[in-house]
């Protein structure tokens, strides 16, 4: 289902830092972050539909992307993860790419994307559940304001259990970091592993042992489809000076790997 914090035009120094964790059955393939083959995208990859659910390019394009949390998603609809990797090969800016995308609202099920230019800092969300959860309603975009913000598995900033917990676990500690240099592996680990669960206030879309378990930052869960739970945890730091730190702690058979890759943001031609 994936859980996203992230700080956008708010910090001294870093003018965007984003936590990510990436849920997803156990056994579905997939690659982990690395810069794909032709060396444009730096991200994962789902070994099944091709996409990806966070990524960035060199040219300081960023994109990432949750689940609208359904009751009965369509098997036959487009991948919502080949959404990113268009808009990274796309020159369209992200309000640009907001607008193409509203001819296609119908053609996924729920998602929430955020998408934005790092070089113009330009952020948009887009989502194509604007109403109720439950609801296809066409598609909504709007930019970002400046200020921290999290995404779960329903609209933007939805005051969900388990977002305000870490809203307010991100603020604490991104203060301790306010005229400092931030550990992004100590940043994910104090954040992003939290396995507290709530009992009270859940979505009530799937079953209420379901919902439980999902309720928790990292989710850890057996289904009759299988292990799921959190695989990844990601975390993107840009600094004023458009260097991007990316850093993935991944799980690989039943080990925790973790790695960073730093690049600077090339202008666009």
């Amino acid at each position: 289902m994936c859980l996203a914090v992230f700080a956008w035009k708010s910090h001294p120094l870093y003018p965007f830092l984003l936590l990510f964790n990436r849920d997803e059955f156990y056994n579905r393939a997939t690659t982990p972050l690395g810069w794909w083959g032709d060396g444009l995208i730096l991200g994962g990859r789902d070994g099944e539909a091709g996409g990806t659910w966070l990524g960035c390019s060199r040219d300081g394009r960023l994109a990432f992307l949750t689940n609208v949390r359904e009751t009965l998603p369509l098997p036959q609809l487009k991948s919502r993860g080949d959404l990113p990797v268009r808009f990274f090969k796309s020159r369209k800016s992200p309000e640009e790419f907001g607008e193409e995308l509203m001819e296609e609202a119908d053609q996924f099920n729920g998602f929430n994307l955020i998408v934005a230019d790092l070089n113009s800092m330009s952020m948009v969300y887009i989502t194509n559940r604007p109403g109720h959860e439950h609801d296809a309603g066409g598609l909504y975009f709007a930019q970002v304001a400046p200020g921290i913000h999290v995404l779960s598995n329903a609209k933007l900033d939805s005051p969900w259990p388990k977002a305000q917990r870490l809203r307010r676990g991100f603020e604490g500690v991104l203060g301790n970091f306010f005229e400092a240099k931030i550990s992004l592996k100590e940043m994910t680990k104090m954040l992003m592993n939290d396995t507290t669960k709530d009992e009270s206030e859940l979505p009530g879309i799937h079953p209420p042992e379901f919902e439980y378990l999902l309720s928790a930052i990292f989710v850890e869960a057996h289904t009759p489809w299988g292990r799921y739970g959190t695989r990844s945890t990601s975390a993107v730091l840009l600094t004023a000076g458009g260097a991007v730190s990316f850093y993935e702690t991944y799980l690989e058979n039943d080990a925790w790997k973790d790695h960073t890759i730093n690049y600077s943001i090339q202008s666009a031609p």
